[in-house]
């Protein structure tokens, strides 16, 4: 507990660093807020000379004196009115730039952050506890000040009414700040606790969102919907035990000055009786003591929304502080020009460093040659392909393209010469044609269809509501699986890359489909470096020449020819592979 404290003054300090681009409205939010307790400060003055006046019988002067208060109400009203204003606009641009600084993170992490983290737990980051830290530093900050204002302002004034009566007030503050202190304590990590629970039922729910025909599928709607409900009762419990805190500590920390405030009416009242106290200035320090109690109230309700504050603070945090894996390196320079020439240099990676996925890998690929990367589930074939882009970082090794080493060249430069076209494609909720333009947005209508003829998917584009302006649903679900491959191998053409990754590219369409893609792919691979991973020995037939991975090593290469009675993966292969009357139907 005592290291965690440390780390919550931290966080609480960098969230308030996010205030700083609007010290300007802040510092006017905080005088507006000082200025309205001010208001009210002159408007008990006031009071007590009404009082004296009815005592004095000097009823002239009491016009005089409301129309004093009726004005300090309405400028009470137009500073609470600009403090609101300018307070809410300043928490919804402190929301929006914490926002951006996630997602700025979020797109830049590696592919290694994300195996290792749930979608639904960093969506709830950008989401609950955002809100939570706007609210905080919007407002929570303001009423703070004006709080602190008004318990200083009232406490020089009730010293100078009376010190008598206010040592007796101030006899409580120990107590005050005891219980306040062991509230801000316990709260913390259990509202943390919450936070995190919070975050663990949107996993579930964008889990099942998202897999909704799994679900459906398997007829698993009763067991998910038992698995929401378990994640949704620890979000309770934790929540009933929070709430069960603030129903003991807010009303104690609302009590304590009641205390102040009986001791004032004993030893006010006698003093009053013993003529060493005023009525009107006794009337004014009831007064005055009454505003004290929304602040001191309201302590415990801002000690706990700084809690949650802070514990969301630390959890976005997370997501900044984040180290990028995969970054430019301090020199970085653009990849050279070249034909697209790739070498593995003794590569050897794992995505858990303790148990390797390749070993030692030593390929050249020549530039403008199509090779084939074949192997068993599980021999390392997409994760070689995934090095040449940088995916990921080789743990030994080096992967070179035309000279240059991938992690010596800027990382947009590299990605812009290589075109990854994925077995399972991801497409935009946008048109047809930003969807193929998404990693060349200047595209030409032109270039868009021309790499949409390539991939074979420019007679379906046409055939749509509205062509290649038709607005195509979330990932793609209005499209079938074929049409998604498609415009997905479409879009990775139209940057006419010098460097073409094909990963199990033709596993969603029919046969005939796959026939007329590899017509097309024969035009797109002309004169690039291509490597194909193929599970469809026909697919793999396009290739110049095959490597097979044995347990991420290189088993064996060479022609169909020289492997099918050579190499006992690669016959296995063929014999058992699927789909291999393709292969006798190329061959033939």
């Amino acid at each position: 507990m005592a290291a965690s404290t440390p780390r919550y003054r931290t966080t609480f300090v960098r969230l308030l660093g996010f205030l700083r681009p609007y010290k300007a409205s802040m510092s006017v939010s905080i005088v507006l807020a000082i200025g309205t307790q001010a208001t009210a400060l002159v408007a008990i003055l006031l009071t007590r000379s009404v009082i004296g006046v009815l005592r004095q019988d000097h009823l002239g002067r009491l016009p005089w004196l409301v129309a004093a208060v009726l004005g300090l109400g309405l400028a009470r009203a137009a500073m609470m009115l600009g403090r609101r204003l300018i307070a809410g606009r300043q928490a919804l641009a402190v929301e929006m730039d914490l926002r951006t600084a996630v997602y700025a993170k979020l797109v830049r992490l590696s592919f290694g952050f994300y195996d290792r983290h749930q979608t639904g737990q960093l969506m709830s980051r950008a989401t609950v506890d955002l809100q939570g830290v706007r609210f905080f530093l919007g407002y929570g900050l303001i009423f703070f000040f004006q709080h602190i204002f008004t318990v200083l302002g009232v406490g020089i004034v009730v010293f100078v009414l009376s010190w008598k009566l206010a040592l007796v007030t101030i006899a409580i503050a120990p107590l005050l700040v005891l219980v306040a202190y062991r509230y801000s304590h316990v709260s913390h990590p259990l509202l943390r606790d919450v936070q995190q629970k919070l975050a663990d039922v949107a996993t579930v729910a964008e889990e099942n969102i998202v897999g909704v025909h799994v679900v459906k599928s398997f007829a698993q709607e009763d067991a998910e919907q038992a698995k929401f409900v378990g994640r949704s009762e620890a979000v309770f419990v934790q929540s009933v035990r929070a709430n069960r805190q603030r129903a003991f500590y807010i009303p104690l920390l609302s009590f304590l000055p009641l205390l102040a405030q009986a001791a004032i009416l004993l030893f006010g009242g006698a003093m009053v009786a013993h003529g060493s106290l005023s009525l009107d200035d006794f009337v004014a320090f009831n007064l005055y003591l009454a505003m004290l109690e929304v602040p001191l109230r309201s302590l415990g309700m801002w000690i706990g929304q700084a809690q949650r504050a802070t514990a969301s603070g630390e959890r976005i945090f997370q997501v900044i502080d984040e180290p990028e894996e995969i970054r430019d390196a301090p020199a970085a320079r653009a990849l050279p020009p070249g034909p697209g020439r790739i070498v593995f240099d003794g590569v050897t990676f794992g995505y858990d460093p303790r148990r390797p996925v390749l070993h030692d890998i030593s390929l050249e690929l020549e530039p403008g040659r199509i090779v084939a990367l074949i192997g068993h589930t599980g021999s390392g074939k997409t994760t070689l392909a995934s090095l040449v882009p940088r995916f990921y970082d080789t743990q030994a090794g080096r992967i070179l393209i035309d000279g240059a080493d991938v992690r010596d060249v800027t990382i947009s430069s590299l990605r812009r010469e290589i075109g990854v076209i994925a077995q399972d494609p991801f497409l935009f909720s946008a048109t047809v044609a930003e969807n193929i333009a998404f990693g060349r947005p200047d595209a030409t209508r032109a270039d868009i269809e021309r790499a949409a003829r390539l991939a074979q998917a420019h007679e379906f584009v046409e055939a749509l509501p509205d062509g290649y302006d038709t607005v195509i649903g979330e990932r793609g679900i209005t499209l079938s699986g074929g049409q998604r491959q498609r415009i997905a191998i479409a879009r990775a053409l139209v940057v006419d890359p010098r460097v073409l990754i094909l990963d199990d590219a033709t596993a969603s369409v029919d046969a005939t489909t796959e026939a007329r893609i590899r017509s097309g792919l024969r035009e797109a691979m002309h004169g690039r470096t291509t490597i194909i991973i193929a599970h469809r020995l026909s697919t793999i037939a396009l290739a110049d020449e095959v490597v097979v991975l044995a347990d991420g090593r290189v088993a064996a290469r060479g022609t169909h020819d020289d492997l099918v009675g050579t190499d006992d993966v690669y016959r296995e292969i063929y014999e058992h592979g699927r789909l291999e009357g393709y292969l006798k139907e190329e061959v033939a």
